[in-house]
């Protein structure tokens, strides 16, 4: 296991906890895009757990690989899914901010299989 597989799991775990958090505390800036997108509000305490569960899962990666390669396929297709909600509601200029999320997990994915 490499500085820079560890370096930058842990900081994609922060950024997915991070928003994991912005979405349990329904931060304006969050929730409002996400009902302009259509994403019912009943859904924000699922989504958040499947960030979290995401985020501790690619800390757990670290010790269980296994684990880590799972919590990263699932925060990849979970943030794909975001994507396609951004442009399935039209909003283009928006489509960076999943992305932004999505990069450090998709290094950390892809560091942890080439150390495999």
């Amino acid at each position: 296991m490499s500085t820079a597989h560890v370096a930058v799991t842990l900081v994609a775990a922060a950024m997915t906890g991070f928003s994991a958090v912005s979405v349990f505390l329904r931060a304006k800036w969050v929730v409002e895009p996400m009902a302009d997108y259509g994403i019912p509000m009943a859904w924000l305490p699922w989504l958040g757990a499947a960030k979290a569960a995401g985020a501790l899962g690619l800390v757990a990666g670290l010790f269980l690989p296994v684990v880590g390669t799972a919590a990263g396929v699932g925060l990849v297709l979970y943030f794909a899914g975001a994507v396609v909600a951004v442009v399935r509601a039209r909003w283009y200029a928006h489509i960076p901010f999943p992305l932004v999320y999505a990069a450090p997990v998709v290094g950390a994915l892809a560091l942890g299989l080439a150390a495999a």
